[in-house]
């Protein structure tokens, strides 16, 4: 009546329904075969990528905290060696930088 074979015991051909169920099974299974390897690989790329992000913020944090002790290591050192160099230094005004004569005896204050 409806295009469909009456059920009986002589069919030959299977109900269309259930082709229609095998069809989508096999589907099913040919999409699960083909777009498992690119669904592992997004989720491992998901996963990798949140591991080297991880990695490289860490990575990222021990470059600058050497760049910052290397930094105010040489900054300590400069100092020190202007201090030095300062405290010795007797200005412009001071007269000659060289030996200086001295005498032996009496005390030059007293008489």
């Amino acid at each position: 009546m409806n295009g469909t074979p009456a059920p009986g015991a002589g069919r030959s051909t299977p109900r269309p329904d259930r082709v229609r169920g095998r069809l989508a099974g096999a589907a099913a299974a040919a999409c699960a075969v083909c777009c498992a390897a690119p669904v592992a690989a997004l989720l491992g790329i998901g996963l990798t990528g949140a591991a080297a992000t991880a990695f490289a913020l860490a990575l990222a944090g021990v470059v600058f905290a050497l760049v910052v002790a290397s930094v105010t290591v040489t900054a300590v050192v400069l100092r020190r060696r202007r201090a030095r160099r300062h405290a010795c230094d007797l200005g412009a005004g001071a007269g000659p930088v060289g030996p200086v004569p001295v005498e032996l005896g009496a005390r030059p204050d007293a008489p």
